[in-house]
């Protein structure tokens, strides 16, 4: 990267919410059923049909947010985001907007070099999933609304980030607490965990942002990395050349490692946010949220400080054992059988992770 130019990145991350229901209706969420078999008159957008909101999205939704040290809105709305797309049937999707339920967050990653940096988190809201359409039929598209209704959960970051590798370590960070918080499976290649970035480049010392991109289609921490590093060099590029950045959405192809024009970058007003007409406000009131809270589990990073003290294991330990919540419920089970703690924690990540990597299984299915 050019010494003279510094990158300004914000990750717009969704994350699939583990509910058995789709937000608004009874269909079933389960991945993998046949097409256009999960859906019902509410997800299809018929007429007359009345949306009903999931209670569990809610409280999945403020246990992400006090886990990232947000401010939980006692009142929030749920408003109508209007596009026209062949896999949205209903031609708006129900999201949050000027009122998002959390806000106003933090989390804290540690770059390679060993330093501490925190990454603020704008918002987190609550939305409905789209279809999905598949292109690469002959001559056709096809359409599967299996995905129309199924609970999202969008975390907007402050544009804090400024390297590939810092927006890799964040999302990493968000997927290791949704899934200590058991509230979504973190699957990027099935797209329960899902990236778009925001980038822009300026001169070093300049405090006006620049114009920005918006890249999709990384689906993994690699890709994340590399597409974000590319669209850098690119930017910087063409402004070394005379050249000027058009605002626009690129995809990232991982087969050429490049990203190519998809659209011209939509604004807020484009999509004509406006409160849904068929749902009530959100309200979470103290009593409400002192119950979700109550029900926190032990987060990662206060259960890797607690490891060092409680097995007086190295500090590098520790954070291997409690990258995934199933690895670190696995080695205190081992840990429940011997007390040379030293030697559980060299077996677990030696030998057990050696095998779940080479053979591509679970924690759970080791023997």
């Amino acid at each position: 990267m050019n010494s003279n130019y510094e990158s300004v990145i914000g990750l717009e991350v969704h994350a699939q919410l583990l509910t058995n229901t789709k937000i608004f209706c009874g269909c079933s969420t389960k991945f993998g059923n046949p097409p256009n078999s999960n859906v019902c008159p509410v997800c299809l957008g018929h007429p007359g049909v009345l949306p009903v909101l999931n209670k569990k999205v809610v409280e999945f939704t403020v246990l992400m947010g006090l886990a990232t040290n947000c401010s939980i809105r006692e009142k929030s709305m749920l408003a109508r985001k209007n596009y026209f797309y062949p896999d949205l049937p209903k031609g708006y999707q129900i999201s949050q907007y000027e009122e998002p339920i959390c806000e106003n967050g933090f989390i804290t990653i540690h770059t390679k070099s060993g330093e501490e940096k925190k990454i603020g988190i704008t918002r987190i809201h609550m939305e409905e999933d789209a279809g999905k359409s598949i292109h690469d039929q002959a001559y056709e598209t096809l359409v599967d609304v299996n995905r129309c209704g199924v609970p999202l959960m969008e975390i907007v970051s402050e544009p804090d980030i400024r390297s590939g590798e810092e927006a890799a370590l964040y999302l990493m960070k968000i997927r290791q607490i949704v899934q200590y918080l058991g509230i979504c499976d973190g699957n990027m290649e099935e797209g329960s965990l899902r990236c778009d970035a925001n980038i822009s480049v300026r001169l070093k010392g300049e405090t006006k942002l620049g114009t920005k991109t918006e890249v999709k289609n990384m689906n993994s921490f690699k890709n994340v990395e590399k597409a974000i590093n590319y669209e850098i060099a690119r930017q910087i590029e063409i402004l070394e050349d005379g050249g000027k950045i058009i605002q626009e959405t690129l995809l990232w192809n991982p087969d050429t490692n490049s990203a190519h024009p998809m659209r011209g970058k939509e604004e807020a007003h484009d999509y004509r946010y406006f409160p849904d007409p068929d749902l009530m406000p959100v309200v979470v009131d103290e009593k409400w949220k002192k119950e979700i809270a109550a029900s926190m589990p032990e987060l990662p990073d206060v259960r890797k400080e607690r490891f060092v003290t409680q097995y007086n294991i190295p500090r590098y330990d520790s954070d291997v054992l409690t990258q995934t919540k199933s690895v670190a419920d696995y080695f205190e089970t081992v840990c429940s059988f011997t007390g040379n703690y030293k030697a559980a924690s060299n077996w677990v990540m030696g030998d057990v992770l050696k095998v779940i990597n080479e053979e591509k299984i679970s924690i759970s299915e080791f023997k």
